[in-house]
């Protein structure tokens, strides 16, 4: 398990998003949580491929559903790296159907 480290896009110039990825991990990474991250997933491969971010917490003790997001073969998908998913590590735990060709990269969007 990698830990992706935050990628700040600065509000003067903005960044190039596919620059700073690195290789999805087998066994699934993890990334700061926060207001105003996100992790961006770019699926090279010529399958989908489906990414879920644990969601540690529970309302009531019912225990939330995790959430997916399934990337197109060729495309980018994007997901808030939102405070509900923050572990006891602080970080989410992220992890992949497959890896194949799929790069991911952690972001803070400057103020």
């Amino acid at each position: 398990m990698a830990a992706l480290a935050l990628t700040v896009v600065p509000v003067a110039g903005g960044a190039t998003l596919d620059t700073t990825a690195v290789a999805a991990a087998g066994g699934g990474d993890t990334a700061p949580c926060g207001t105003n991250r996100f992790l961006c997933v770019f699926n090279g491969d010529a399958a989908p491929h489906t990414v879920t971010i644990v969601t540690p917490g529970k309302v009531s003790g019912v225990a939330i559903a995790d959430v997916t997001l399934t990337v197109a073969a060729g495309k980018t998908g994007c997901i808030p790296l939102s405070n509900v998913f923050r572990g006891t590590t602080g970080r989410a735990a992220i992890t992949y159907d497959g890896v194949t060709s799929v790069k991911v990269a952690a972001f803070e969007l400057g103020t």
